[in-house]
């Protein structure tokens, strides 16, 4: 059994328990289904679910606020940029290309990668598991460890 926490635009929101290999579709209806004039996006209702996922059905989840990328030759202090200040992390599971690019040392293209590995493997697990998107190697995951959650 998985449990899931289902919340947005559906009749019953909240936690449900759903057979382990249940997809997001079965979530969905376990919740009560979709309300009227409410839309799924890009959800992928064929995903399977993962114990203790959450799963925003219609909804956008708070986004970190942009920053300006610093000029050629600044440095950036710690603490600042992308993922910096209370809530302000990128959500693995649930940012967009354009959050994930946002990020130091994210393009589009290894955004896209990103994304690509959380459709193709499900959501992630750990931060760890960032390292094994292509692209990502030791330097550029420590870079980004501090800025992004599950």
């Amino acid at each position: 059994m998985v449990t899931v926490h289902v919340l947005g635009k559906v009749k019953h929101a909240g936690v449900v328990t759903l057979p382990s290999d249940s997809r997001v579709a079965d979530a969905i209806k376990a919740a009560g289904g979709v309300l009227p004039g409410a839309r799924t996006g890009t959800l992928n209702l064929a995903r399977k679910v993962v114990d203790g996922e959450q799963i925003p059905v219609g909804v956008r989840l708070p986004t970190p606020t942009p920053t300006a990328p610093p000029q050629p030759g600044a440095s950036v202090p710690a603490g600042t940029g992308p993922g910096s200040g209370p809530g302000a992390l990128v959500d693995l599971n649930t940012a967009t290309l354009e959050q994930l690019d946002q990020l130091p040392g994210v393009g589009p293209v290894l955004a896209q990668r990103i994304i690509d590995y959380r459709t193709q493997h499900g959501p992630f697990r750990s931060i760890d598991q960032l390292q094994e998107v292509t692209g990502i190697g030791a330097r550029r995951f420590a870079d980004l460890k501090p800025m992004v959650r599950i």
